[in-house]
């Protein structure tokens, strides 16, 4: 204790004695600063350089050439680095053949196959995809360490929209030029130029996040072998009198030229007026919704007049009727006249009709628009009235519409209200709630217009796939889903599956003309085909016929909806994948594309295949930011699941906002966000922490409110895991001159165990049950409490209660009795890696492959 607290004095007068002469130095200098009369104000501190979260894992340089075993024969790290621990398994694993399904009829095991909902080749995955990739991983790891056959499949979609927007803006953007200056050939080998030089950053960020998919059976939804089976679907499902071509309304984008279905337009609910930009129109105007116009028709020949009311004013020009209530007495004199239209040399009929009018509401009198509003179509085809479109493709006023012609259709609102006031016709307006239709992919307003397109009659399909939840035959988890797919199927509507774009699969089928003079239309598998098709119709010579194949391509989903079989080898019902893994056992994927996507597979492989697609659809939940709000592009919300693994700093998190296409309101609410959550950008988290995470939060039916604070803490529970195997290693390394450490035999369950430390007994007790609990939580697809599970196995029982229990036991001379707690370690280190394998498969093999090997000397 004298020595002690003399060291102790010595080492305080050292520090005092630095600190003065320190001092005296900086009193020194300070008076030579006078004396030469040169001092200077100080400069002030710079600020410590922010260090890049990413930098260790960027510049780590993998000394394991890529397929091959990592070495395991140095000595463990002592820190826990994720880019470290990562490297090399995952090429290791896929050379080694460890992801392919067998299709051998001979292969006796029990099969668990499932798709990778097939990502759009635009872009990169989100969280939204890292959830649906860890949910499923886990799935097939368990299934193959359980002894299943597995075959994963992956693949990409070819997102037709998606993908025509971003390269015409590539290509307006860098050469100025569209996709009509190019010509249909050139744009589409311009497309495919773009796929393939920026399609592979999906299949990277998959493969970093440890996806135990099987590559060798890779597609992409206009592969060659799709293309035959969308070809073989279109063909089948028109001979069977379900694919037909009808002049109908359509939601009309403006922005795309292209008709989309009801499900890829979105509604915001207006409960007041609001202002809103339009796209395609100036950017610096806004225009009103939710407000509703009343206006006034001049009876021909007579001062009476009917006023109607409109939410949308600018489609009266494309007004040929107004409709009232045979019963209304206020109208019963005018039956039969007809009333002068302001704009256009145009009379309007007045109509009859008790369907479409409510005599109660309003002045009881209703415009009729037939080629713009659904209500009105079908008005108009019971009383057989033209059918006027005012509205060119991009959204402009037609040459019909008189002084409004070549107006924008906003624009045009506004002219026309004007023109009313102007000319004594405006009878008023008043706010109104109302739907108003989106496009999802481009914001646009949707317009209905009449156009010809390709339709699928579903209601057949329907009900089989309705029958099929009823039965019990397809279980949907959660079961709660099931009032929605009920309430979607038995409401159907016939589904517009063509798209007036180019890139997609172009409908086959074509437009003859027989000596000049047009025919009906045939479909066919080719040209040839086609040309003997109309041969044999028309009674007419070959030479005598012209063709055109239909320009519209197929609507994105309608490829997607064949894909479970498609992806199988589907038309080849001998093809050895088909025969093998058709039906797939389970669908898994996010509740938001149960009908855009899982509903059509079900339909489509009912239709084509007589079977159902797949036999369970599990739907996780959605994952959206800490505020509980919608991962999305134009909130400057979305993380790309690299930036947790390797990490980010809030400068480059800055530049990928500012590279973006984000309003400037929205750009500066997100870099707002993005400083007080991650002031000093994301840490690396690695791959295991951010799948642990993501599968932590996976509660049946609850979205994901994501907090990355949450998968920093799974982290650090890898690093415990790390200390806690390199601190248990420390048991089971052979002392100087002994023999390596062997396992002995453990007694099967039941059976007499020599055990002489009660910890020992209990610890085995408590792998038992997280081995029970464990296998039937993920039977149920409770991903959550599996998740606890595994970790308070490993953190409150193995590490905070074991590891201390044994300590004595481990410097006790006795040797029996310390090789007996050796194997019962070892035993937990074995099996505790291997249930934790598939949720965290990186950090589990570089520990599990450190471990001594089994008694028979495998690694199990």
């Amino acid at each position: 204790l004298v020595r002690l607290e003399e060291q102790k004095a010595a080492k305080k007068a050292a520090k005092e004695a630095k600190f003065a002469a320190k001092k005296a130095a900086q009193e020194a200098q300070q008076q030579k600063q006078a004396a030469d009369g040169a001092a200077k104000p100080a400069a002030p501190k710079e600020a410590p350089p922010v260090e890049d979260p990413a930098a260790l894992a960027t510049a780590y340089v993998n000394p394991t050439p890529a397929g091959e075993l990592k070495a395991m024969s140095g000595p463990m790290a002592q820190k826990y680095l994720p880019h470290e621990v990562e490297a090399s398994w995952n090429a290791w694993w896929e050379a080694s053949g460890y992801y392919r399904g067998n299709s051998d009829p001979a292969d006796t095991r029990p099969k668990f196959s499932i798709c990778l909902p097939p990502p759009n080749v635009t872009g990169s995955l989100h969280l939204g995809h890292a959830l649906t990739v860890a949910v499923q991983d886990l799935l097939a790891r368990w299934k193959r360490m359980s002894g299943y056959n597995v075959l994963w499949i992956p693949g990409t979609d070819h997102a037709g929209i998606a993908t025509q927007v971003v390269v015409e803006k590539k290509l307006k953007k860098e050469r100025g030029l569209t996709r009509h200056d190019l010509g249909r050939e050139e744009f589409l080998k311009t497309v495919f130029e773009w796929k393939e030089a920026y399609g592979q950053r999906i299949t990277m960020q998959l493969r970093r996040l440890g996806c135990s998919l099987d590559w060798s059976r890779e597609v992409f939804t206009m592969d060659e072998q799709r293309a035959a089976s969308v070809k073989a679907a279109f063909l089948r499902f028109h001979k069977e009198g379900l694919i037909y071509r009808d002049v109908r309304l359509t939601n009309w984008c403006c922005i795309l030229r292209s008709g989309i279905s009801d499900i890829e337009v979105e509604y915001e609910d207006l409960e007041a007026p609001k202002r809103l930009s339009v796209p395609g129109h100036p950017k610096d105007r806004t225009y009103v919704f939710g407000r509703i116009w009343s206006f006034a028709y001049k009876v021909d020949g007579s001062d009476e007049e009917i006023v109607v009311a409109t939410t949308r004013p600018e489609t009266m020009l494309g007004d040929v009727a107004v409709a009232v209530h045979p019963d209304d007495p206020r109208y019963k004199q005018l039956h039969g006249k007809q009333l002068v239209h302001p704009f256009v040399a145009r009379k309007i009929k007045l109509i009859l009709d008790p369907v479409l009018v409510d005599m109660s509401f309003g002045t009881g009198a209703v415009k009729v628009t037939p080629a713009h509003d659904p209500n009105d179509f079908a008005c108009g085809r019971r009383h057989g009235l033209d059918e006027i479109t005012v509205f060119t493709e991009e959204g402009k006023m037609a040459d019909n519409c008189g002084m409004f012609a070549g107006m924008m259709r906003f624009d045009a609102r506004v002219e026309l209200l004007a023109e009313l006031k102007r000319r004594g016709l405006h009878r008023g307006e008043a706010d109104n709630k109302m739907r108003l239709g989106v496009c999802q992919r481009t914001g646009d307003i949707i317009e209905p217009m009449l156009k010809p397109q390709w339709w699928v009659d579903c209601s057949g399909m329907a009900r089989r796939a309705v029958e099929a939840v009823r039965q019990g035959e397809l279980k949907i988890i959660p079961a709660e889903h099931e009032r929605t797919w009920y309430a979607w199927l038995e409401n159907i509507r016939d589904w517009c599956v063509s798209r007036q774009l180019w890139w997609g699969h172009r409908i086959p089928a074509y437009f003859p003309t027989v000596k000049g003079e047009k025919v009906e239309v045939v479909v066919a598998g080719s040209m040839e085909e086609a040309r003997e098709a109309v041969v044999e119709r028309e009674g007419c010579a070959a030479e005598d016929v012209s063709l055109e194949q239909e320009e519209d391509v197929l609507d994105t989903w309608f490829s997607s909806g064949l894909f479970p079989f498609s992806c199988l080898g589907w038309p080849d019902e001998q093809a050895p994948d088909y025969a093998a893994w058709h039906p797939t056992s389970l669908l898994e994927t996010g509740q938001d594309i149960l009908f855009f996507w899982v509903a059509r597979m079900v339909m489509c492989s009912l239709q084509l295949t007589d079977r159902l697609p797949f036999s369970e659809v599990y739907l996780h939940a959605m994952v959206r930011d800490k505020r509980g709000r919608k991962m999305s592009k134009s909130l400057g919300n979305v993380i790309d699941p690299l930036e947790v693994i390797n990490g980010v700093s809030l400068a480059s998190m800055f530049a990928k906002l500012d590279a973006g296409n984000i309003e400037p309101k929205e750009l500066a609410a997100a870099k707002k966000m993005n400083e007080e959550e991650f002031p000093l950008g994301i840490p690396e988290c690695g791959s295991d922490a951010l799948r642990f995470g993501l599968l932590a939060f996976c509660g049946q039916g609850r979205d994901v409110n994501l907090d990355i604070a949450r998968v920093v803490a799974y982290r650090n529970f890898c690093n415990k895991l790390w200390n806690a195997t390199r601190f248990a290693f420390l048991y089971l390394d052979a002392a100087d001159g002994q023999a390596p450490f062997r396992p002995a035999e453990l007694p099967a369950a039941g059976g007499a165990a020599n055990l002489p430390l009660l910890a020992d007994a209990w610890i085995l007790s408590r792998l038992a049950h997280a081995v029970k609990t464990l296998d039937a939580q993920l039977t149920a697809y409770d991903m959550a409490a599996a998740v606890t599970t595994v970790y308070e196995f490993w953190y409150k029982e193995l590490c905070d209660v074991y590891l201390e229990a044994v300590k004595p036991v481990m410097k006790q001379e006795d040797a029996a009795a310390k090789h007996a707690t050796q194997t019962v370690l070892h035993a937990c280190l074995h099996h505790g890696l291997r249930l934790l394998h598939p949720f965290m498969p990186y950090v589990t093999e570089e520990l599990y492959q450190r471990l001594p090997p089994l008694p028979r000397g495998e690694r199990g």
